[in-house]
């Protein structure tokens, strides 16, 4: 008995040896789960024969972190004997729904279980090598992303510029889980923006041509992480349900943009944002056909009931542009924070 496990462990030892020079893989898939929920992570084994699992079988699940020094042990499973670690213990296990079948469920899933995973299986000569991005969701998203861009035109901002752009429009810089809810709600935009993990993406639901190709599938395209400092492109933005009230200035005439601004503080309010709008446009439904000056020097309006001269084809904020700030062209959106 006692040389029959020396066996076996030394057939282990070898086996996870042979594994080590095993290259990480490049394809890491995205997995998302509630919090509080169950999620399972899919691994499984590819082999020929009929039952490829056995006593000799080792599984390795293993939360990766940047400095893979740092990475944490999450269940280890030899044969019939399993051990979870940290804070994974008594909330992970191996689903073992087949013979092939190594995926991991972790219960309760709380915002800690955000990251990368990896799994490793090695049975005998045959080894396998997955990778899991898990990002954890608070419920239901319950502000709004849009796509900006400053007054100098498209792919003007480094990743810095890009965050302090969201700042200054009332919102912040949108995570990549906030853009592909947006999209799944129908967002589609053909500019790359920045995120907040500083990766560059945009989300298309109508494939075409200048859009990564009419034949292509919807979704969220990428272009990876991009150097913070040197890479211009657009953003996108996040803002959360407003505290205050968005409305039109009712004016008797049309308006400068100083005079715009000074309108606002005349009521007792400011010139309202562009997050302003799009929360307004997008929670509360506002609707209205009035082109006004907003605090960035742009011109918009928000449309939540498309129709005739007042975009016909969807429900949108519309831009105008950024016109001349010296000419009497517009009204006014104003803001006013709750008191």
């Amino acid at each position: 008995m006692t040389r029959l496990l020396c066996i076996t462990i030394l057939m282990m030892v070898v086996a996870a040896s042979a594994y080590s020079q095993e290259t990480t893989p490049s394809v890491t898939v995205k997995i998302f789960a509630e919090l509080g929920s169950n999620v399972t992570l899919p691994c499984r084994l590819i082999s020929k024969e009929a039952s490829s699992f056995n006593i000799g079988i080792r599984v390795k699940w293993t939360k990766v972190a940047e400095d893979e020094s740092l990475n944490e042990d999450v269940l280890l499973s030899m044969g019939f004997h399993k051990k979870t670690y940290g804070s994974f213990q008594d909330r992970a296990y191996l689903q073992e729904n087949d013979n092939e079948d190594a995926s991991l469920v972790i219960t309760e899933v709380s915002k800690d279980d955000t990251g990368k995973y990896r799994c490793e299986i090695i049975n005998g000569m045959e080894d396998i090598v997955q990778e899991f991005e898990l990002e954890v969701k608070d419920g239901e998203v319950d502000g709004v992303v849009f796509p900006y861009a400053p007054y100098m035109g498209r792919y003007n901002m480094n990743y810095h510029e890009a965050v302090q752009a969201c700042l200054d429009q009332g919102a912040v810089i949108a995570t990549y889980e906030q853009l592909y809810e947006a999209w799944k709600d129908g967002l589609d935009w053909c500019n790359a923006g920045w995120l907040a993990d500083a990766s560059v993406k945009y989300p298309i639901t109508r494939p075409r041509d200048p859009c990564g190709g009419a034949n292509s599938e919807p979704g969220v395209r990428t272009y990876g992480i991009r150097d913070k400092m040197i890479s211009q492109f657009d953003v996108f933005c996040y803002a959360t349900p407003l505290k205050g009230r968005f409305y039109w200035l009712v004016q008797p005439d049309r308006l400068t943009f100083d005079e715009a601004v000074q309108a606002c503080i005349d009521d007792g309010a400011e010139i309202a944002k562009v997050g302003h709008m799009y929360a307004a446009w997008k929670i509360e439904n506002y609707d209205r056909c009035d082109a006004g000056w907003l605090a960035d020097g742009s011109v918009r309006y928000p449309i939540s009931r498309p129709r005739k001269n007042c975009s016909p084809t969807e429900a949108a904020v519309r831009l105008n542009g950024f016109p001349d700030k010296t000419v009497k062209s517009f009204g006014v959106y104003c803001y006013k924070d709750e008191q």
